[in-house]
């Protein structure tokens, strides 16, 4: 199936909540679940649900949601997680993914890194305008998810506060120590070359957010996610 034929399937409402849905929790996520977040029947939800795997938009697998295995544990129930493939439509076809490959290579090749670096930095700062530093993660997180980072707050001191933003599916709190990213704008450069993309990924972000405010971005990898994160500063850790 064409990207452009994958993305059309969003095009119904309901399939496209379903779909926000599951993207959103960064789990794998069962029909009944799925059904109650979108407000419809566990039938229609499964259809839409397979409609959209069918698109290559969901990955689909099978395990007991009930926790438990062995006789009585009841049979694998289907679950559902967004599909690692990227899809993408331009009209006329553009190819820039090719385009940033060559340069990251070129640059990695003349051993340019701090020279993108900085320029990746004032590109922060010039998206950021007149701005002041980010106030805090509240705020971070508003700007992060606008840039389809989808952020989510970790280690939360408690639950109370913390709530999904319906309009960007990211969770926002003010008590979170730490917020991670289940995207990377990136991923297919940051592949390739990691220690390159993902340097002038938190340069950018170190720009967009500020050095010297109540927050700040650093380097912390983990798998399937962006290689930033946001936190406190240490000044204002506690």
């Amino acid at each position: 199936m064409k990207d452009i034929d994958s993305i059309a399937v969003l095009q119904d409402p309901v399939r496209r909540r379903l779909y926000e849905y599951v993207v959103a929790q960064g789990r794998e996520v069962g029909r009944n679940e799925a059904a109650e977040a979108a407000g419809v029947a566990r039938t229609l939800a499964a259809h839409h649900l397979d409609k959209l795997t069918e698109a290559g938009l969901l990955e689909c697998g099978s395990r007991r949601l009930t926790g438990r295995s062995g006789p009585g544990a009841g049979r694998p129930a289907k679950v559902y997680t967004r599909a690692r493939v990227e899809r993408s439509v331009s009209l006329p076809a553009r190819d820039y993914r090719t385009a940033a490959e060559l340069l990251a290579e070129a640059a990695e090749q003349a051993g340019l890194d701090a020279g993108l670096c900085a320029a990746a930095r004032r590109r922060g700062e010039a998206l950021r305008g007149s701005a002041a530093p980010c106030g805090g993660l509240e705020e971070a997180m508003e700007m992060l998810a606008a840039r389809g980072y989808e952020p989510y707050a970790e280690g939360a001191e408690s639950t109370e506060g913390v709530q999904s933003a319906e309009a960007t599916g990211a969770t926002t709190g003010t008590t979170a120590r730490v917020v991670r990213m289940r995207n990377c704008p990136f991923h297919a450069v940051a592949e390739r070359f990691p220690p390159l993309v993902c340097g002038m990924n938190l340069a950018l972000l170190e720009g967009l957010i500020g050095t010297d405010g109540p927050v700040r971005a650093r380097m912390d990898a983990r798998p399937g996610e962006c290689c930033v994160v946001v936190e406190p500063s240490k000044d204002n850790s506690h």
